[in-house]
């Protein structure tokens, strides 16, 4: 059975480019957020096996969710979505618990090498 996740982005057509990758590779989109707060309530709900996480959002931003997803559930998988620019929040991310990142713009091939990697761990 392949895995549920979650996506998290604030901008519609990234959380449509990542479900289109998802699900044309057998994976199951049970919920999408479009900030922080939204994404823990969610995860709650859903309990997904995966959560992809872009780390600049309003409300909250993606390392303060990934940090109160780690509270809920300190074995959640999450993987941080981050433009070029952001190698040091994803450093900051990979220190509060995230298992990898995907950099923006999304390359298909990549998506899915990091899910399946993360997810046979």
């Amino acid at each position: 059975m392949k895995a549920k996740i979650l996506i998290v982005d604030d901008t519609k057509f990234m959380r449509e480019v990542l479900r289109d990758i998802f699900v044309s590779n057998g994976y199951e989109v049970v919920a999408e957020a479009g900030d922080g707060e939204e994404a823990v309530h969610l995860f709650k709900i859903h309990k997904p096996n995966l959560v992809t996480m872009d780390i600049t959002m309003p409300e909250m931003n993606g390392i303060s969710a990934l940090i109160e997803i780690k509270k809920i559930d300190p074995d959640a998988i999450v993987i941080m979505c981050s433009a070029m620019a952001q190698k040091g929040l994803v450093l900051d991310a990979i220190m509060a618990g995230a298992k990898d990142f995907i950099v923006k713009p999304f390359n298909k091939d990549r998506v899915i090498e990091t899910i399946n990697n993360v997810l046979s761990r």
